[in-house]
């Protein structure tokens, strides 16, 4: 029902910014719930940030709140994650995912192929 490309991913210098597109296709995008998600090598698949169906109510993890955010444009059927002081840690490949929403995994029903974020010291 919701196919998702995500964009914007590259290498940048620690402190730097970045701003990442999820385009999605598919009538009902606004009635999903949209999230991001990041996976770095080894490790577990975490979520990040997302934004609620209704009231665009966000939510954000501990690790980048202040300095990330997500916001969507309906009438473009795009998701966006701004980034901003950009920290090493922060590498990952970044996920856009769509679904009944929450902070886990579980909540999302449909992902994008990811894009790699490279942060640089």
């Amino acid at each position: 029902q919701v196919q998702l490309v995500e964009s914007g991913g590259g290498l940048v210098q620690a402190g730097g910014s970045l701003r990442l597109s999820c385009a999605a296709s598919g009538r009902s995008f606004s009635s999903y719930a949209m999230g991001w998600f990041r996976q770095a090598p080894g490790k577990e698949r975490e979520f990040v940030a997302a934004i609620m169906r209704r009231g665009n109510y966000t939510y954000y993890a501990d690790s980048v709140k202040g300095r990330f955010t997500i916001s969507r444009d309906d009438a473009k059927n795009t998701v966006y994650l701004q980034m901003n002081s950009l920290k090493p840690e922060d590498t990952a490949v970044y996920y856009c995912a769509a679904g009944p929403g929450g902070v886990g995994l579980k909540g999302y029903n449909y992902w994008g192929q990811g894009t790699q974020v490279t942060v640089s010291s």
